[in-house]
């Protein structure tokens, strides 16, 4: 595989993430750059180990795990992408004192989230695993792409974020979904 060619597959595999993370600066206030490199570098660190772990993988058990990939990466992005929806229509009670803003998302929420986007750079490293690819390198440009896009993602979010006021918080959660679902349907198509 030519250098080019694994640009091209490293910015491909941060395309989902960068989608997710316009949401997540969406649903923050007025997220600083700080908390835009933590969740890129999140995002960044679980999509480079996630191809290396897929390679491992496609050495002992290809068959298993390009059987489930989708169904795990479906299931963890409809649950968060759900609970985005949820607490986007949920009603503030009138006698509630105002909530402070939300200015981070918690690391178990930005893992969990990562490591639903990534799943895709597991499968990705199976099928690696049967070609002359170096794998280091590969694992790294699509962290490295990841990191990046998903940074950028999340300051764009924070410009549409206050435009969208609460219901980036729905919006988030439709594109979780919208991911998921893309991902059963390029498995079965």
């Amino acid at each position: 595989m030519t250098f080019s060619a694994l640009l091209i597959l490293a910015f491909g595999m941060s395309m989902d993430a960068f989608a997710v993370a316009i949401g997540k600066g969406a649903a923050l206030q007025r997220p600083q750059l700080r908390e835009a490199l933590r969740t890129g570098l999140i995002f960044g660190v679980i999509e480079t180990l996630t191809p290396l772990v897929g390679w491992s993988l496609g050495q002992f058990a290809t068959h298993f795990v390009a059987r489930w990939d989708h169904w795990i990466a479906f299931t963890l992005l409809c649950f968060l992408g759900g609970r985005m929806l949820i607490e986007g229509c949920r009603q503030q009670p009138v006698t509630a004192a105002p909530c402070e803003p939300v200015k981070q998302h918690g690391l178990g929420l930005l893992v969990t989230t990562a490591i639903a986007t990534s799943l895709d750079a597991m499968a990705i490293g199976v099928s690696l695993a049967f070609m002359q690819v170096n794998i280091v390198l590969t694992a790294l440009l699509i962290g490295l792409s990841t990191f990046t896009m998903t940074t950028i993602g999340m300051l764009i979010g924070r410009l549409i974020g206050p435009l969208l006021g609460k219901r980036a918080e729905l919006l988030g959660g439709a594109v979780l979904i919208a991911i998921g679902a893309q991902i059963l349907w390029t498995h079965f198509a």
